[in-house]
């Protein structure tokens, strides 16, 4: 089967909720850094087959096909196709994936692939009011959905609570791990190791999220999301803005185009799971893409799992026996931000930068996705 090689991963700083992306429409926004990407790997940009981009609300400024709209906002060619795909917070992941499956399959040879989520312009219903089901417009509703799971409430918050109580992790447990992913994007971005993979947006320079005087005094003073629950604010992903990109090419367009590749994709899997603890879906996932590989826990360098919630992570690390000490090494969407659609692609390209910076061989990586799903990639470094 034909290869597919990621020849470069860009992203954009993380910006805040409000903070200094909150005012870069999308388009504008998912322009930059596909713009960068082009400029930085000297690809003509006729040359592309496709553009994939992850986008979870598709509503107003993001509506209309945001892939498309942000490719001819960067100026690039009009006979160059794009397409948004929703596969919710790993939107992004699985755009990767469709790219990577077309270079496979010898139907296409440069694919982008990436996201872009604004999530400044869309109103996010919280805890107290995911579990109202009045009108048309709540998701998990209808009658052949009510057959199946009743009228109980479906949300992240909730299956993050049950994860928590089903595996025994403690608020405690929850706030080190946040703890630890602030304390390691602060270094991370103190010693420069982010440089590499950010493009500039204005003046935005750095992701916006980690905060330097955040300590486990004050994350035990915070009130839980909800009453009598484990989880407070701080041992959540934050809301965020930002987007990512990738190049994926054959290698007849490596040789074609004089490119070096950073990585290639080695192996891919995509699982459901339980739809009402939603966000347990990487442990599954881990296993299928492991198993698939033929490769084991111990062989993988690095592993990038989505900071959803701490008990999201804090799961996975008991079920798979993978070590704390090489997840998330550079911190995580609790301290770095989590621009859902742009997410995936953030994921796999700071861990692309990274394998190639301490000359790991594997990286993985697994998101959590609302309705119970979730991707895992295994790259191998080049």
């Amino acid at each position: 089967m034909p290869e597919a090689y990621v020849v470069e991963a860009l992203r954009t700083p993380v910006g805040r909720r409000g903070g200094g992306l909150s005012a870069v429409h999308p388009n504008d926004l998912g322009a930059r850094v596909l713009a960068a990407l082009l400029e930085r790997t000297g690809v003509d940009p006729a040359s592309v087959d496709d553009v994939i981009l992850g986008c979870v609300d598709q509503m107003g400024a993001q509506a209309g096909n945001v892939a498309r709209n942000a490719w001819l906002s960067a100026g690039l060619p009009e006979t160059v196709p794009a397409t948004t795909i929703d596969r919710q917070c790993g939107s992004s992941q699985q755009a990767i994936h469709f790219a990577a499956q077309a270079v496979m399959s010898g139907t296409q040879d440069l694919v982008v692939a990436g996201g872009v989520e604004v999530m400044s312009l869309v109103p996010i219903a919280g805890p107290a009011v995911v579990g109202q089901r009045e009108g048309m417009g709540f998701p998990y509703g209808g009658d052949g959905w009510t057959r199946r799971y009743g009228d109980q409430e479906i949300s992240q918050f909730r299956g993050a609570e049950l994860i928590a109580q089903e595996w025994g992790i403690s608020r405690g447990d929850m706030e080190r791990l946040a703890f630890d992913s602030h304390q390691r994007a602060i270094a991370a971005t103190e010693d420069g190791l982010f440089a590499e993979e950010v493009v500039r947006v204005g003046d935005v320079v750095a992701d916006e999220g980690p905060r330097p005087d955040g300590s486990l005094e004050k994350m035990a003073g915070l009130k839980p999301l909800r009453e009598g629950g484990r989880l407070t604010p701080a041992v959540s992903s934050q809301i965020s803005d930002g987007a990512s990109a990738m190049l994926i090419a054959s290698e007849k367009a490596v040789e074609v185009h004089g490119l070096t590749p950073l990585a290639r994709i080695h192996t891919m899997a995509v699982v459901g799971s339980d739809p009402v603890f939603m966000l347990t879906g990487p442990i599954p996932a881990t296993k299928a893409v492991l198993a698939k590989a033929g490769l084991t826990i111990d062989e993988i360098d690095l592993f990038e799992v989505n900071e959803a919630f701490a008990s999201v992570v804090l799961a996975w690390l008991k079920e798979t026996g993978a070590p704390w000490e090489r997840t998330n090494v550079l911190g995580g969407a609790i301290a770095l931000g989590h621009p859902l659609g742009a997410t995936g692609g953030r994921l796999m390209t700071t861990l692309i930068h990274h394998l190639r910076r301490t000359g790991g061989r594997y990286g993985l990586q697994t998101m959590c996705e609302g309705g119970g799903m979730a991707n895992a990639t295994v790259v191998e470094r080049i």
